[in-house]
């Protein structure tokens, strides 16, 4: 099996520095399941390109292994795949060749290990059980580009049809250590098996090495799964630690900070006029299918699927518990079933890639950006505006401006506790005028609610128009 890390930056054989490994030179180190290489079959200031080979030893895997008995048990310890395809054991061999490069630490270029650089990584033959559509599910939300040439099972007999196994190249912009992490992690998911002792510590290290990125991915139930070998209760446990951690439940504080929020709008009625002023926008826009990103609970969709002109209605939501009262609100259970059959509901991040997205004629973001670190707005306009890239999408979000209006609200603090930010009509305007440029799209402003002369509405909507 091959991996192969290509970089791009200058000068491009730093990436030497970066995994540790001269450029110059060739290492072997010796496994219990075989032996691990690591050439550069080019290095130059333009383009570097690194290669992980590892050679598995198929007498070895099986060398005192007891257990499996019967003539088919023993042919099948030594007629597989595990000499040749991607799994498991590579991971092992990541740790052991490129372990400094997988912690994020370089003592020469320690600027350059901080920073994301243009990657490129081939792994071949990838198994990939429950085929290309699996491999995009993990891979593209966490923003690569995946290319998959499938594999047939016997040239000669192409009657035989296709094999489970790709030649893949994922392609993004990265710390090399978070694509180490990612690939670490999934292609033993991939591979759908693990070939050692599962047990506490891959929980560790699963937590360990998804850190950052595992708990908002929108297959991380399926990820901690087929990554624990479906032990059900190293998997529970593991997602209880990704969602929950040593604080409160985020997803109780959050409907605190909901309520606490709609205290101080309700004098005014501002969920409902957001709500009205949302579906006019897409009503006028012509729009058979919409996905409400942040759909909370379901309000702007319950909404949604009343109107019988709204043909493809979706929710994406990172909150499980929003997402079984969204389930409840809208009682998906008792609902007929050519209304249900136009509504789906999906678990998911917006600040990563997801193809789910694609194909919609308008996108939803009611008061959902205020909700974001600023240094994660960025990530979000890619998956909207590049990725996703809907004719329409409608964004709301609080007038900081009017908020000396609301008599409960002391002066200085948010409207919701969990808010990052409340932008003045100048700042959201700014914003959305330089992502409406960046990707192909014109804006108009909306006020929502009672206009005040001086300090405008409570809530400011933008309307993006793709050119």
């Amino acid at each position: 099996m091959l991996l192969t890390i290509t970089t791009t930056t200058q000068p491009a054989t730093d990436l030497g520095f970066l995994l540790h490994k001269n450029p110059g030179a060739v290492r072997t180190v010796d496994l219990s399941i075989g032996k691990a290489h690591v050439f550069y079959p080019e290095a130059n200031d333009d383009r570097c390109t690194a290669a992980l080979m590892l050679e598995v030893d198929p007498v070895a895997l099986v060398r005192g292994r007891t257990g499996a008995s019967g003539e088919g048990a023993v042919v099948d310890q030594y007629v597989n795949d595990r000499p040749y395809a991607a799994s498991s054991f590579l991971s092992v061999a990541i740790v052991k060749l490129f372990g400094t490069a997988l912690a994020g630490r370089s003592n020469d270029r320690p600027e350059l290990a901080a920073s994301a650089i243009p990657l490129e990584v081939r792994i071949a033959p990838l198994p990939c059980r429950g085929g290309e559509t699996i491999l995009r599910r993990l891979f593209e939300p966490l923003g690569y580009e995946v290319a998959a040439e499938r594999h047939g099972l016997d040239a000669q007999f192409p009657e035989w049809g296709e094999s489970a196994y790709f030649t893949v190249t994922l392609t993004a912009t990265k710390r090399l250590a978070e694509m180490l992490n990612h690939v670490y992690v999934l292609v033993p998911v991939l591979d759908d098996e693990k070939h050692y002792w599962v047990g506490d510590d891959e929980l560790e290290k699963l937590l360990r090495h998804g850190e950052g990125w595992l708990a908002a991915h929108p297959e991380r139930d399926l990820i901690a799964r087929r990554y624990l070998k479906h032990q059900r209760g190293l998997a529970r446990e593991a997602l209880e630690r990704l969602t929950v951690g040593e604080g409160p439940d985020p997803d109780e504080a959050q409907e605190t900070n909901d309520a606490s929020e709609a205290a101080i709008e309700r004098r005014l009625s501002l969920n409902e006029q957001r709500l009205r002023a949302v579906i006019a926008v897409l009503r006028g826009a012509g729009t058979k299918s919409v996905v409400d990103l942040g759909c909370g609970e379901g309000k702007l969709l319950r909404e949604l699927i009343d109107d019988a002109s709204f043909e493809r209605v979706a929710g994406l939501e990172v909150s499980h518990r929003s997402l079984e009262r969204a389930r409840d609100r809208l009682m998906l259970d008792r609902m007929a079933p050519m209304k249900a059959a136009r509504l789906t509901l999906w678990h998911g991040s917006l600040t990563y890639r997801d193809a789910r997205l694609s194909g919609f004629d308008a996108a939803t973001l009611v008061e959902v950006i205020e909700h974001l670190d600023p240094d994660r707005l960025g990530a979000l306009e890619r998956t909207v505006f590049e990725f996703a890239r809907p004719g329409t999408v409608v964004v709301t979000t609080p007038n900081s401006e009017f908020n000396v209006r609301f008599e409960t609200l002391p002066a200085g603090r948010f409207r919701h506790s969990d808010h990052r930010f409340e932008w003045t009509r100048a700042e959201f305007r700014a914003w959305a005028e330089q992502v409406a440029r960046r990707f192909g799209y014109t804006v108009r402003f909306l006020p929502i609610g009672p206009e005040d002369a001086a300090l405008g509405a409570p809530t400011q909507m933008g309307v993006f128009v793709r050119g």
